[in-house]
């Protein structure tokens, strides 16, 4: 029989519920959760109220930032028209654009595949983006942390690029809505590991409403709002095989495999677009 880790020459059958110590009789302290040694006693759980619990979304701020100095940047603060200067022509999505074998990812431009997701058509549109983000942002960034974050919103990202060069590969595309896309499939996924109905959280309703807009409307790229809510269902369902293995490290791996292939399977579709010989036209990723 085992004896107390304080008193040796004690026998004894009782085990401190926290640290698993024998314990006797004389070294017992009685709790809700069971007996606990002396030690383990004088601990108290840190009281936590909503007021030190509650932090700022710093990530989702800071991609706020960065798609605001973005617009800014294009020159363009009219509610709905288009951006003419450098920063939005050769940072927009684009395939390939037949007769100019210098434009387009296709032809090495492999950055619009990311920095298309910082531009915007207009006021209307960044304003709309922004405001999903934020209010997103403050649901998933505290409960998954920084990094998960962040991870999932660039997988969104990029897989919005790669659906939206598969459905028109030879259209400028823009837009944070592939992205946001994502991080309401992420939010639906996280939801769904919790048991909280989806439909009844209203992430389900707005994703349903944002797909029929996208289809229906003229001027929005359903490719890249279906292509990123793909891709953050899949970020966030491999941030959870990581939870449940306990393996940070399998998780953000997983993320990092998915980022790569959304990324190569862009520059595949955008090559596979030089073959089609179809004219440009604009289409621009909306939100509105």
């Amino acid at each position: 029989m085992a004896t107390c880790y304080r008193h040796p020459s004690r026998e004894t059958g009782v085990s401190c519920s926290s640290c698993g110590r024998p314990i006797c009789p004389d070294c017992m302290t009685t709790t809700p959760v069971g007996m606990r040694c002396p030690e383990c006693s004088r601990q108290r759980t840190p009281v936590k109220t909503l007021r030190s619990t509650a932090r700022q979304p710093e990530v989702t701020l800071a991609l706020i930032a960065v798609n605001v100095a973005a617009f800014i940047a294009e020159g363009n603060l009219t509610l709905t028209g288009r951006a003419s200067n450098s920063v939005f022509e050769k940072g927009a999505l684009l395939g390939s654009l037949a007769g100019h074998p210098d434009q387009g990812v296709a032809h090495g431009q492999w950055w619009r595949v990311i920095t298309s997701g910082f531009l915007h058509q207009g006021l209307l549109h960044i304003a709309f983006n922004m405001y999903v983000l934020y209010v997103l942002g403050q649901m998933l960034e505290p409960a998954l942390g920084r990094l998960r974050f962040a991870a999932i919103y660039f997988i969104s990202l990029l897989a919005g690029s790669l659906g939206a060069l598969i459905v028109a590969p030879h259209s400028l595309t823009v837009g944070a809505s592939g992205a946001v896309f994502g991080l309401m499939g992420a939010a639906a996924v996280e939801m769904r590991s919790r048991q909280i109905p989806v439909m009844q959280s209203g992430v389900g309703g707005l994703i349903v409403i944002n797909l029929i807009i996208s289809f229906t409307l003229p001027g929005i790229s359903w490719g890249g709002h279906v292509g990123g809510l793909i891709g953050g269902a899949l970020a966030a369902s491999a941030i959870q095989l990581g939870n449940r293995y306990r393996s940070q490290l399998l998780a953000l791996s997983t993320c990092l495999l998915l980022g790569a292939c959304a990324f190569a399977g862009s520059l595949v579709a955008a090559h596979s677009s030089t073959d089609e010989g179809v004219p440009s036209t604009q289409f621009f990723e909306g939100g509105q």
